[in-house]
């Protein structure tokens, strides 16, 4: 793994000294900034040099998902992933629509941990298998009357979002142009309502287009 900046954002200590104790003993990454709260992490971030944030959800004050909006709008290279102990969908759908990149249960072992920053650090977006099958064993396809459904090109393109490809990437393993795939991928994103990679995922698994 190249270097990687990281901070860490979480009300426990206890927690945040773990992770730290976790991820320094991995190389590669460095663990440059904490924050006990949204605000406390907005007041550093003008001064921090940071490739990714772990991002609790539930803290006091502003919320992960508030604090991942406003950190964005000053910082959209951050990579935020999210940490949580919640399973329930409401907030992941939240912390998608806010912009991260990562979603990790606390219980979560440091191989995935690995895999998420090595994941977002390669431009994809990554999901502990812990939360999908959480988040997509308690839903139905969905089906919509008069809802335009995607085209079998569509969801050839959307299979190979999932698989983390950039543009230039899946145009070269589907020989089309790089225009062309991104003009089907903002046709997928006004089809499925969705605004960004991470919502396309939950979108392709919640209505069976890729398997866990």
């Amino acid at each position: 793994m190249t270097d990687c900046r990281i901070i860490l954002v979480d009300d426990h200590s206890l927690f945040r000294n773990g992770l730290r104790g976790l991820l320094e003993r991995c190389a590669g990454c460095r663990v440059v900034g904490e924050a006990a709260s949204g605000e406390e992490f907005l007041a550093m971030l003008p001064a921090a040099e940071a490739d990714i944030v772990f991002m609790d959800f539930a803290m006091p004050g502003l919320d992960g998902a508030q604090t991942t909006e406003r950190a964005l709008a000053q910082r959209p290279d951050l990579r935020i992933i999210t940490l949580s102990m919640f399973g329930e969908e409401s907030y992941y759908s939240r912390m998608v629509e806010a912009g991260a990149r990562g979603f990790l249960l606390k219980d979560s072992d440091i191989g995935d941990v690995i895999e998420a920053i090595e994941t977002v650090m390669g431009g994809g977006s990554y999901f502990s298998p812990q939360l999908l099958s959480s988040l997509t064993g308690r839903m139905r396809t969905r089906e919509t009357e008069g809802e335009e459904p995607l085209s079998l090109r569509e969801r050839e393109i959307l299979v190979a979002v999932c698989r983390g490809l950039s543009n230039q990437e899946i145009a070269d393993e589907l020989f089309i142009s790089k225009r062309t795939v991104d003009k089907h991928r903002a046709n997928i994103l006004e089809k499925t309502g969705c605004k960004n990679t991470a919502s396309l995922v939950v979108y392709a698994i919640r209505n069976g287009i890729v398997e866990l």
